[in-house]
């Protein structure tokens, strides 16, 4: 669920100053979307069926289309701004409050993003990174308010392997949904793809004995989602990847 802390004076540490408001029906069945594709780099406008077009270069490190998405109960929130609201890079609220520009995937949802003709490589250290609304209670980093989903990757989009997200109490390992988010390019100069500073959820490819994936799965974990609503999407960003564009 999409949750704010109003400043960190008046809530820390209380789990009551959240904002649980949604821009669509909370705790209803889940849905299937169509695909939702950036406008190709130098165009703009509304798509074909009404959703937002975005401009997406084609090396860009972050979402460059969404290929499919299935909302579970809750989802409903940053629907109409789909596709851009979890393209471009991340708009973390650190470590007290979570950002607003997410889409809200619903217990259980699911969605399955492509980066143009970028693939992620296996590097040193974390390859991409996740980026959802996570926040430290009361800035306490072995609280967080965390909404879970496991992640999966594929170079084909046929085959998958999935990072092991099996905790059920914190810290929760390999799952993403638990980090707060410091890169913000509208407040601060924090580089999204940077592991070390920008937060969220990092992934090492060598972890699975990947070298390479061009399609990331996020899927919610409903056993440990939380409040209705579960996993918020703000962003991915790649930290290791080569472009097969000249």
């Amino acid at each position: 669920m999409v949750r704010y802390f109003f400043s960190a004076l008046a809530c820390a540490g209380l789990f009551g100053c959240v904002d649980t408001s949604v821009d669509g029906p909370d705790g209803v069945g889940g849905s299937r979307s169509s695909v939702h594709s950036a406008t190709p780099s130098g165009t703009s406008g509304s798509s074909s069926t009404g959703a937002p077009s975005c401009t997406a270069d084609a090396c860009s490190p972050f979402v460059g289309s969404v290929v499919d998405v299935t909302y579970g109960p809750g989802a409903g929130f940053g629907q109409a701004k789909m596709p851009c609201i979890v393209m471009g890079p991340p708009h973390g609220g650190g470590e007290l409050q979570g950002s607003l520009d997410v889409v809200t995937l619903g217990n259980g949802g699911s969605i399955t993003l492509a980066f143009g003709d970028q693939t992620i490589v296996d590097g040193p250290g974390p390859d991409f990174i996740v980026f959802e609304n996570a926040f430290d209670a009361g800035g306490d980093p072995t609280a967080p308010f965390a909404e879970l989903a496991t992640v999966s990757v594929s170079e084909d989009g046929v085959t998958w392997t999935s990072f092991p997200c099996t905790a059920t109490a914190a810290p929760y390992g390999d799952c993403a949904g638990w980090h707060p988010v410091y890169a913000n390019p509208s407040e601060n100069d924090v580089s999204p793809t940077d592991p070390s500073v920008a937060g969220g959820d990092a992934f090492d490819l060598a972890d699975l004995g990947i070298a390479k994936a061009r399609f990331v799965r996020i899927t919610d974990r409903p056993d440990q989602s939380g409040f209705a609503g579960a996993f918020d999407l703000d962003a991915v960003a790649l930290v290791h990847a080569t472009c097969s564009t000249p």
